[in-house]
């Protein structure tokens, strides 16, 4: 009888045993994926990040929708209300053709040296619009700025930066052309 209570006990601590290892290694890839994702949180940038817009940048934002602006998550920026001076960071959100092509070399004439111009479109269903990335891009070659890099601003809204041609540099896109 005794040695039943032996065999007994014997087999509930292996299973025992055996059932904590199980939950440690439950544990352990739990953690492990929770400090992942808490990792890559961390070190996803936002998309003013992404644009490279720093603090204390002189701004002037023309017709952004307030949810676009808040999945920019802009630093404190020097935001200007009127068009006078020239600025770092200049972003225009457009719907058409028409109004790209008024707004943006207005635009164009108070952007710094250095600065950057952003044109966000909406994407292709979100909201009705004639642009397109190629549109876009000759768009603002015609006007004299190049492109340099694009991203998506959030589901509805895609953003294209532009900035002066570097003296020198020969630009040769298939979409549009520089001015001569």
């Amino acid at each position: 009888m005794q040695l039943a209570g032996c065999k007994y006990m014997r087999n509930h601590l292996i299973a025992q045993n055996y059932f904590f290892r199980l939950c440690s290694i439950y544990l352990a890839v739990f953690l492990d994926r929770v400090v992942k994702n808490s990792i890559q949180l961390l070190l996803m940038k936002s998309v003013a990040e992404k644009m490279g817009i720093k603090e204390s940048m002189i701004s002037f934002i023309v017709d952004a929708p307030p949810d676009a602006l808040d999945r920019i998550q802009l630093p404190a920026i020097k935001r200007k209300r009127s068009l006078t001076g020239e600025f770092d960071y200049i972003h225009l959100f457009v719907k058409t053709q028409a109004k790209f092509r008024v707004k943006f070399p207005a635009l164009k004439k108070h952007l710094k040296a250095t600065g950057s111009l952003w044109v966000s479109w909406p994407k292709s269903g979100q909201i009705e619009t004639d642009l397109t990335l190629p549109v876009v891009i000759k768009l603002g070659y015609d006007a004299g700025l190049v492109e340099s890099k694009t991203l998506s601003v959030d589901s509805v809204w895609s953003a294209i930066k532009f900035t002066h041609p570097k003296a020198g540099k020969k630009y040769n896109n298939s979409y549009g052309k520089l001015p001569v």
